[in-house]
């Protein structure tokens, strides 16, 4: 009687794992095509012919083609019409990273050139592959630009959800511990540090299809470790928020908000004293 038992549950195991593999894409193949995606954009010590590029992105195509194919049914989307407005936006996709590249380099004291960003720089990474996941969501493409961000977010410690809007060009430095939300909308021309949360003050499944998460506007500045809260909460234009900055109301254009926790620093004289002598 037992053994029937676990052999009853093992069956049920079995056609549970097999339907949500049919619907779910292989992470493996979906890491093998964005990384092949990447160099095809960015060549990393490694130049290829120019005759060789048409033969790479052709590859690419069929392979995203195969990885559709594999789990999405060509009734409910349409994987043609994807692939070819998926590729077809793959030269601004190109020219906005150029973009978020050129605006680290310049914002960044420690960037040696443009080049460097492109190949090293963890920030620059993750907002990549949020670009392409982005496009993916856009098209309707479920689960693999999904795949795509936590690949990123692994790789990178920088989570963003590739439904969020983020403008052009953007900077994001050092990176690790960045959170950004489904439903956040960052502006042109906005700094992000490390650590800093943009999320949603409640968290509810009833929520879903509402803004949950804060509007960042043009030009701010968003220093290490702030968390900002809210689908009402909008960070007014060229604003400078501080470092550890808790917010979960709006800011006004042209604000600077800063923690006003004070450091206070006691040094005891006569340890210096005898130190000195």
């Amino acid at each position: 009687m037992e053994a029937n038992r676990i052999n009853t549950f093992i069956e049920h195991l079995y056609q549970v794992h097999k339907a949500e593999w049919e619907a779910t894409p292989s992470f493996r193949q979906a890491v093998d095509w964005l990384s092949d995606l990447y160099e095809f954009l960015f060549p990393n010590n490694r130049l290829n012919r120019q005759s060789i590029y048409e033969g790479q992105l052709k590859k690419n195509q069929i392979d995203l083609e195969n990885i559709l194919l594999s789990y999405l049914d060509p009734a409910d989307i349409n994987i043609d019409e994807v692939i070819y407005k998926f590729y077809a936006s793959l030269e601004e996709i190109y020219q906005s990273l150029r973009l978020d590249a050129t605006k680290t380099f310049e914002d960044d004291p420690a960037a040696g050139s443009i080049h460097e960003v492109i190949v090293s720089y963890p920030g620059f990474y993750a907002v990549a592959v949020y670009r392409i996941a982005n496009r993916l969501s856009q098209l309707g493409v479920p689960i693999l630009p999904r795949i795509l961000s936590e690949h990123a977010h692994g790789k990178t410690g920088v989570d963003i959800h590739p439904s969020a809007q983020i403008g052009v060009p953007v900077f994001f430095d050092h990176g690790t511990g960045i959170v950004i939300g489904a439903t956040s909308i960052i502006g042109k021309n906005v700094s992000i540090y490390q650590g800093v949360t943009l999320g949603a003050s409640q968290v509810s499944k009833i929520l879903s299809d509402v803004k949950r998460h804060p509007t960042v506007e043009d030009n701010v500045i968003i220093y290490a470790r702030s968390t900002i809260l809210g689908g009402r909460t909008v960070i007014g234009h060229d604003s400078i928020i501080g470092g550890s900055v808790f917010l979960t109301k709006s800011v006004a254009p042209y604000s600077s908000v800063f923690n006003t926790h004070q450091l206070r620093i006691e040094v005891k004289e006569d340890q210096i004293s005898e130190s000195s002598g």
